[in-house]
């Protein structure tokens, strides 16, 4: 099974096969489990390390401008490439490279409907041998899309306003768990959800079968139906803002939703702020 869903944010694997090593094109993996890369990538493909290359050590923030940048220029990508990304767990760290780089102001950015687990599943080879770039001065232009994220202070204010998405698992939404049940139990001193959150897990989003994204009308039923609607201001969290970085692609990306942002914050911040309000 194959996506229905037809965007310019999405490539298909068939398309990598035969494009992914074309001038201008930087094919990039990102995994929940970086080591995945060294085992098998795509020939070609660049490798980053979400804890390393896309946040920030000793604060805790999305990767600065200057360090994507940097990150950027060791990838031989300049601000015309066009930035190809997947990975595994259907793609939820390779969602949030996007939505990292859309935020800095790099449009040219696609997504691998299916990722590593379509790429799999049709027998398509993968090389071990790590490949060199020439390095670019990469520079970043302009101020960050702040309207595409959201922070603490900001969801706060729009309890029982805007439409809070929570795509954690139910467990997690209920408080019975504080991270997926594979995870480390770490990062927040409570469990439970934002007041008014609507619990929509990100793996609804996506067929079984394969890891691709579900077709448009199937999408629009699962979130409509919770009263997710193009009417509104939408903000999707999870736990440390991966996983509502899938969803936010989905919504933004894939239903043309005007006004989605990413708090990135999520359950960890949320869970342990002084004075803030739950719901289990």
């Amino acid at each position: 099974m194959s996506s229905s869903t037809s965007t310019k944010a999405l490539v298909s694997t068939e398309w990598v096969a035969e494009h992914g090593k074309d001038k201008g094109v930087r094919v990039v993996e990102v995994d929940v489990d970086p080591s995945n890369y060294d085992k098998g990538h795509i020939e070609g493909a660049a490798g980053w390390n979400w804890r390393k290359d896309l946040q920030q050590q000793v604060v805790r923030d999305v990767a600065s401008k200057e360090q994507l940048a940097n990150l950027l220029g060791q990838s031989g990508i300049t601000p015309d490439t066009n930035i190809v990304l997947y990975g595994d767990n259907n793609n939820w760290f390779a969602a949030y490279a996007y939505w990292a780089l859309k935020y800095y102001g790099h449009d040219k950015v696609q997504l691998v409907d299916g990722g590593r687990v379509k790429w799999e599943k049709e027998g398509r080879p993968y090389s071990t041998d790590v490949p060199s770039y020439q390095a670019t001065e990469y520079h970043f232009h302009g101020s960050p899309k702040e309207d595409i994220r959201a922070y603490r202070d900001h969801v706060q204010s729009k309890l029982g306003k805007a439409g809070l998405v929570d795509v954690r698992s139910p467990k997690e939404f209920s408080g019975e768990l504080l991270a997926p049940e594979n995870l480390p139990q770490e990062g927040a001193q409570r469990g439970g959800h934002i007041p008014t959150a609507v619990s929509i897990p990100w793996g609804t989003a996506v067929n079984t079968e394969d890891g691709t994204f579900k077709s448009t009308e199937e999408l629009k039923q699962i979130y409509g139906g919770k009263g997710i609607t193009p009417d509104r201001e939408v903000i999707a969290y999870c736990r440390i803002g991966e996983r509502s970085a899938h969803t936010w692609f989905v919504l933004k990306e894939l239903l043309g939703y005007g006004d989605v942002r990413n708090y990135d914050g999520s359950w960890t911040e949320w869970g342990s702020s002084i004075r803030v309000p739950i719901e289990k």
